[in-house]
C-alpha cells in the first residue's frame, strides 16, 4: 500500500554523508613537499584559508558519487572493476597553479600540469570504461588533472611554479566521511602493468 504525505509534511530528505571516488595520491614525502611548496604560496599570496591536510592531497580519477549510506553493491563492482586495470608505474609533474570554479567562496586553488600526463589520463579513461563495464555511472566529462591543496573565496591568476614529480605506484577507492574530513581507503590497486603505460 502506498504511504501518502499531506502537503507540509513532506518526510525530509536525508544529507549525504558519504562520498565514493577513485583517487591517485601522492607518497608521503612528496605530498609534504606539496604541503610546503603550497603554504609558501598561501604565504606569498596572502590567502588566509587553510591547507589540506596532507595525508588528503590526491588527483581524483573518479567520482562514484555522494550517498546517506555506503552502497556496499556499488564499492564491490568499482573494486572488481579497478583489479581489471594493467598499466605499470609512471610519472607526473605538475608545475602550475591556478584557482578552479567553485561554490561561492569556495574556490579550488589546484595543482596541474602542462605536460606529461598522457599516462594518467589513460590510467583515468580505461579506469571509466571498467567502470561503466561494472554497471556504475561515471562521468565522460574531459578530465582535468589537478591536485588540490585549499579552498578560498578569491581567485589565483595561473602561474608557473617549481615542478614538483612523482612516481604514481597505485591508485585507491576513497571512502570520504563529508564534513567530518575522514578519508578511508576502501582499496589500493598496485600499478604493475607489463605493457607501455596507457
Amino acid at each position: 500500500m502506498t504511504q501518502l504525505t499531506l502537503p507540509g509534511f513532506e518526510a525530509p530528505r536525508l544529507a549525504a554523508e558519504h562520498r565514493l571516488f577513485f583517487a591517485a595520491m601522492p607518497d608521503p614525502d612528496t605530498a609534504a613537499r606539496i604541503a610546503g611548496m603550497a603554504g609558501w604560496l598561501r604565504s606569498e599570496m596572502h590567502v588566509e584559508a587553510r591547507l589540506l591536510r596532507t595525508g588528503r592531497l590526491h588527483i581524483t580519477l573518479h567520482h562514484l558519487g555522494d550517498f546517506v549510506c555506503v552502497p556496499e553493491v556499488a564499492v564491490a563492482r568499482a573494486c572488481a572493476a579497478a583489479t581489471s586495470i594493467d598499466v605499470p608505474p609512471f610519472g607526473v609533474t605538475l608545475d602550475r597553479i591556478s584557482s578552479f570554479n567553485g561554490r561561492p567562496g569556495h574556490r579550488p586553488l589546484v595543482l596541474t600540469g602542462s605536460t606529461g600526463l598522457d599516462a594518467l589520463i589513460g590510467l583515468q579513461q580505461g579506469l571509466g570504461e571498467a567502470l561503466r563495464g561494472a554497471g556504475l555511472r561515471v562521468s565522460r566529462a574531459r578530465f582535468t588533472p589537478h591536485l588540490t591543496v585549499l579552498y578560498d573565496e578569491g581567485r589565483v591568476d595561473p602561474r608557473a611554479i617549481a615542478p614538483i614529480s612523482w612516481t604514481v605506484r597505485e591508485f585507491v577507492l576513497i571512502h570520504s566521511w563529508l564534513g567530518k574530513t575522514r578519508y578511508d581507503v576502501k582499496g589500493r590497486w598496485p600499478l604493475k602493468g607489463s605493457g607501455p603505460s596507457v
